[in-house]
């Protein structure tokens, strides 16, 4: 067991929650209202795009990334690995309001170098417990398809889900990270 790796994603994970917090408080007190007009729409990664928790360049690793509009953003806050991206969402901490949030289609993206193919986070598909690992070990497998999911999970193993079935204690960030060995 890497116990630094342990260590490292609890740490993250706390740092996020009091992000969220002092983010969303200063939200509250903004134009609501400004840039709601946009149509809002994925942006692609490129070289620099980095992780919101961590600061990880997500083209450097692979599996399903994820990016989300906060209230009061003009720009998406990306991160490199679902877990992330879930342990952030379902935070019972969490105070920003969400405008959108995508994932990538993993039945069409290259798991080893993920581009584009971005869906509706809250209609996608899950595959959580394979045997696949992303930029922090194992991780969430994201499809927009319900027969790539299962086609996934018979291959990689892991059981399939949609967005309101993942809850809190499947996605803690002290976890993820105990069976990966490159970190």
């Amino acid at each position: 067991m890497n116990c630094h790796c342990m260590t490292r994603r609890r740490a993250l994970g706390l740092a996020t929650l009091a992000a969220l917090s002092a983010t969303g408080l200063l939200a509250a007190c903004g134009d609501q209202g400004a840039g709601s007009q946009q149509a809002l729409a994925p942006l692609e990664i490129d070289r620099g795009t980095s992780c919101e928790l961590d600061g990880m360049l997500l083209a450097d690793y692979p599996g399903p990334k994820a990016q989300v509009v906060f209230a009061g953003q003009d720009k998406p806050s990306f991160f490199c690995d679902t877990v992330e991206f879930f342990n952030t969402m379902l935070a019972g901490e969490q105070v920003r309001a969400v405008r959108a949030a995508w994932v990538q289609d993993m039945g069409q993206a290259k798991w080893e170098e993920p581009q584009g193919h971005w869906i509706d986070a809250k209609g996608a598909f899950y595959v959580l417990g394979s045997k696949r690992h992303g930029s922090m070990g194992p991780t969430i497998a994201s499809f927009a398809q319900e027969a790539d999911a299962t086609k996934f999970a018979g291959e990689y193993s892991g059981k399939v889900m949609r967005y309101g079935d993942v809850k809190p204690d499947m996605v803690d960030l002290s976890g993820g990270a105990l069976h990966d060995t490159r970190m």
